[in-house]
């Protein structure tokens, strides 16, 4: 099995939009080693990220963090060795359009 450590996504999602972060590619196992979140805004915001397993529709047991609140011009940063399979989604939303994520991790095929 080969390894590639990797930028795995990064998103600028719209305000109130879910967004696909990253899918992971078939044949594909992947560990996310760390996601962070950047408010580029001069007020608080807040964000939610999920991991959809088989991209199945959102529910409430799939959410990692929700309605975070990130004060101005801060960031957060999420260790975490999430490990996710094939055509599993990891998703964000912000509550504006100030928010960026960005996930780093493993792919293993």
């Amino acid at each position: 099995m080969a390894t590639t450590y990797k930028v795995l996504g990064q998103s600028n999602p719209a305000a109130t939009t879910l967004t696909t972060l990253y899918t992971v590619p078939a044949s594909t196992q992947t560990v996310v080693s760390t996601i962070t979140v950047a408010n580029q805004a001069a007020s608080a915001a807040t964000y939610r990220i999920a991991v959809r397993i088989a991209a199945a529709g959102i529910s409430a047991a799939q959410y990692l963090a929700y309605d975070v609140s990130l004060p101005a011009n801060a960031t957060d940063t999420l260790t975490l060795g999430v490990t996710v399979g094939a055509t599993d989604v990891i998703s964000v939303f912000a509550s504006t359009a100030t928010m960026s994520f960005n996930a780093f991790g493993s792919e293993i095929v």
